[in-house]
């Protein structure tokens, strides 16, 4: 499918943060396969006025209020929440254009099982599990197939996801605590720097200083790990001179249970996806 990119037309259901992100990724990338791809390509579905006219003029894509309004589909990204995903897909099934196509899901918590019972008889399907970095091509997505995926579907996900980041092919068991780790994780590093950012203000600095540097130091300490192959452990322990300020501030937040809130944080993201995929 990858060397057919260029004539083929990708739906994308769900015009919302994370739908926007990919949609916006793929058109502005540079890399092969996405760098085939063009505002022609895509038609977003999306039942908000404003959001519809919001990617249209962001991104030059055609918008529609409803799917019966699509007449091309090859590749379908269900972008909407768990909550209402049978409810689109209900509609999906009784429309031609949907029939045969590759659908790929984002849906935190839905099992393929489930999907597959409610997607059109002659569909294909892939799960993921992007995350909202992918928009600006620094994202990390986990892929698996399912019962009715076919040979190089999963490549071809992997492929396309790839070009915004990094994506790996995994068994769908691990797909829950993928959510909860890299799914979830831009709002824990996010709330991460405010806390520090909030810190550094009780201690003189300016808030907008003190943000841009909690914003660099993240950037620079993912940078180093990725670039120089070292172990996050590796990277702490170098930087964590004995007797200086750096362990005296790591032995005073794990007191304060740093490590277990995290544990506990982790936990509930996947409770809360294994409750998703159960209604």
């Amino acid at each position: 499918m990858s060397e057919n990119l260029s004539t083929a037309h990708i739906v994308l259901v769900g015009g919302g943060k994370m739908g926007g992100a990919i949609l916006g990724g793929w058109i502005e990338s540079r890399i092969a396969p996405a760098d085939s791809l063009g505002p022609k390509n895509f038609t977003v579905v999306e039942h908000a006025l404003p959001r519809r006219r919001e990617l249209h003029e962001a991104y030059g894509v055609q918008c529609v209020a409803d799917a019966d309004a699509v007449s091309q589909a090859d590749i379908v990204v269900l972008a909407v929440k768990p909550q209402v995903m049978f409810e689109v897909l209900e509609d999906l099934r009784a429309l031609p254009a949907f029939g045969s196509c590759l659908f790929l899901s984002i849906a935190a918590g839905i099992p393929t099982d489930r999907l597959v019972e409610a997607l059109p008889p002659s569909s294909r399907l892939v799960r993921l599990m992007p995350n909202t970095p992918l928009l600006v091509g620094e994202g990390a997505t986990a892929v698996c197939g399912s019962a009715t995926s076919e040979e190089g579907d999963c490549a071809l996900a992997k492929e396309l996801f790839g070009c915004l980041g990094e994506a790996y092919v995994v068994d769908e068991g691990a797909i829950d605590a993928i959510g909860a780790l890299s799914g979830s994780g831009p709002a824990y590093v996010a709330a991460f720097i405010e806390a520090l950012v909030r810190a550094g203000v009780k201690q003189g600095l300016d808030e907008e200083l003190a943000e841009r540097l909690m914003v660099q130091t993240v950037l620079g300490t993912g940078k180093l790990l990725k670039l120089t192959g070292q172990r996050a452990s590796e990277v702490r322990e170098a930087v964590s001179s004995p007797g200086g300020t750096t362990l005296a501030a790591l032995a005073a937040m794990g007191e304060a249970g740093l490590g277990e809130a995290y544990d506990k944080g982790v936990v509930a993201a996947v409770r809360r996806s294994e409750e998703l995929g159960s209604c």
